[in-house]
């Protein structure tokens, strides 16, 4: 009122001049500012961080009035980590700044909430009968439960009790486990991350009575399961600080600055260094426009990209499809870090056209040896190779060296040094039994089973045989005790990624591509009938990726997404 009464005497109020009437002083009632000022009023500053369906944990300053959150703002006050890396801070994004909205708002979930009809007829059934028999009651009637569960997703939820709802909840439990056993009842809990007592709450619920404790990974979809099933690690994967570090990043299915916003700005400000970025999505999101190149394969569909970088990837950098050796780099690392030089045995399977073709069936391991490689612990979880000469060797790494009784043999060999465990000694495997003395080896027609001909309403297919039959190099070995000795065949992973990318070796009758160009499984021309993505691009940044990579030691790097984890995984690990 006092702001409206000035403005209607605003030309009888005295204003006094200064400063050669640069400026003017009025008598104006000013109070009503005092509204802005208590709206940022506070008693005191505390350090918060916002844990519901979020793992940045930035750090804030919550500023608070009277026991009630009144604003926020990022905190400022992250250690540095390195000189030559930038500053942590700012971290948080819009959606933090403005949670103390959530907190107060009459959206906000305050009591139990239980669909309505299922409420109707629970509370019906406990008239007339205990707990566990009024769920029977409910779910052992087919119109009944088909009552409440043809209106899920509809809302129709209805206030309910802590009490009440603990009662339906063990009472469902309860009925599941003597009615189908108790692993039909799967659990979830909070990650550890967010709260250590809730997630044990839970996790140990779920053991009590005998239920299912999925993952927290499996909740919110962020682990790379090939990682997991190649190293038996969960997600030994660098920190986002860690793309400054890199020359060239593929963001693959991963929309960082909406998903990830306390960490975009180290993407954003590699590429002042030079960094390439290239995003690899279908729809033109949020990282597609920070990206120099934009690869957007037709959704579903990225897989095929992968395959046919990978085929890029392989003829040139590994077999000399560029007219140059095997960098040196690759190599090693391909020999010491992954599993392309372990064996894998292989068995007859008859297709449908009545032709026999081997097919890889499963790791060699120690425990298929009469005497198990002399390994009395865990030789069951040890792969073997070929060594430089031919012989048998088990190289450090496995995962079956990785635990075990105290003082054992094998202790310490959990490691990725090039030793065979055996001897003790330095060890070069052998990636493709096309090394060295090839007097032993032999070729025989493997199938390969193949999905891209299945016809999709979302994309084009690309039609070719239902199994891909290609020659790959083989030897036998001879496995078993001499009650059951057996001669096996067995080929590296190399030998055998190899020959499902299609590349040529010069091997007898292979099903191989003759160039880029060729519309055979999974080359870039192959791809681009799927993706929709031009097989040139797909050329240029795998051959980028690859060189990138062999002149840095490594520094590319792929920042995947959920989807990307899950129905992908090509590149996981």
């Amino acid at each position: 009122m006092s702001h409206f009464l000035d403005r209607l005497t605003y030309f009888s109020q005295p204003r006094d001049k200064f400063a050669d009437a640069h400026g003017v002083t009025t008598g104006e009632d000013r109070t009503w500012e005092d509204t802005y000022r208590n709206r940022w009023a506070h008693d005191k500053v505390v350090r918060s961080t916002h844990g519901v369906n979020c793992t940045g944990s930035c750090s804030w300053k919550i500023y608070v009035k009277g026991g009630i959150v009144t604003w926020e703002t990022q905190q400022t006050d992250y250690p540095r980590t390195r000189w030559d890396m930038p500053n942590h801070e700012p971290r948080g994004c819009s959606r933090g700044a403005s949670y103390s909205w959530y907190l107060y708002s009459a959206n906000r979930l305050k009591y139990p909430m239980v669909r309505a009809r299922l409420l109707e007829h629970w509370r019906r059934a406990r008239e007339a009968h205990d707990p566990v028999d009024a769920w029977s009651a409910i779910v052992a009637d087919d119109a009944t439960r088909r009552d409440y569960q043809s209106v899920r997703g509809l809302g129709g939820f209805a206030r309910s009790t802590w009490d009440e709802v603990n009662e339906i909840i063990a009472a469902a439990n309860v009925y599941t486990i003597k009615t189908h056993g108790p692993d039909r009842i799967i659990g979830f809990s909070p990650i550890p991350a967010m709260s250590m007592v809730s997630y044990a709450a839970g996790s140990r619920y779920m053991s009590l009575i005998g239920g299912v404790s999925m993952s927290f990974y499996d909740w919110y979809c962020d682990l790379p399961p090939s990682s997991p099933q190649v190293w038996g690690e969960q997600t030994d994967v660098p920190e986002s600080a860690d793309w400054y570090n890199s020359n060239f990043i593929i963001a693959w299915g991963s929309n960082v600055p909406q998903t990830r916003t306390p960490d975009a700005h180290f993407f954003t400000e590699v590429r002042y260094k030079g960094t390439k970025t290239v995003a690899i999505t279908p729809d033109y999101s949020e990282v597609a426009k920070l990206s120099d190149l934009w690869l957007h394969p037709k959704q579903g569909t990225d897989a095929a990209v992968a395959m046919a970088m990978g085929h890029v990837i392989l003829k040139e950098f590994y077999f000399g499809g560029s007219g140059k050796a095997r960098p040196p780099y690759f190599d090693d690392y391909a020999r010491r870090y992954t599993d392309l030089p372990m064996l894998v045995m292989l068995k007859e399977h008859r297709l449908q056209t009545g032709e026999t073709v081997m097919v890889p069936d499963r790791y060699v391991r120690a425990s298929d040896f009469s005497d198990k490689l002399g390994q009395s612990n865990n030789p069951e979880w040890k792969t073997v190779a070929f060594g430089e000469t031919g012989e048998v060797v088990l190289p450090h790494g496995a995962i079956g060296f990785r635990w075990g009784p105290e003082g054992r043999a094998d202790g310490g060999q959990w490691n990725l040094d090039a030793r065979d465990a055996r001897r003790n000694g330095d060890v070069k495997l052998r990636l493709s039994l096309l090394e060295g003395n090839t007097s032993e080896v032999d070729s025989v027609k493997v199938g390969f089973p193949y999905f891209g001909g299945i016809p999709s309403e979302h994309f084009t297919n690309n039609a070719q045989s239902d199994v891909l039959v290609r020659t790959v190099p083989v030897q036998r070995i001879v496995l078993g005790a001499e009650a059951g000795r057996r001669e096996t065949l067995v080929a590296t992973v190399f030998d055998l990624q190899a020959a499902q990318y299609g590349i040529a070796r010069g091997l007898p009758g292979e099903l191989a591509a003759a160039d880029f160009d060729d519309n055979t499984p999974y080359t870039p021309a192959w791809q681009e009938q799927i993706t929709g993505v031009p097989r040139d691009q797909v050329i240029a940044v795998a051959r980028q990726f690859a060189e990138n990579a062999e002149k840095t030691e490594g520094r590319s790097m792929i920042i995947i997404g959920a989807g990307m984890n899950h129905l992908s995984s090509t590149l996981g690990s």
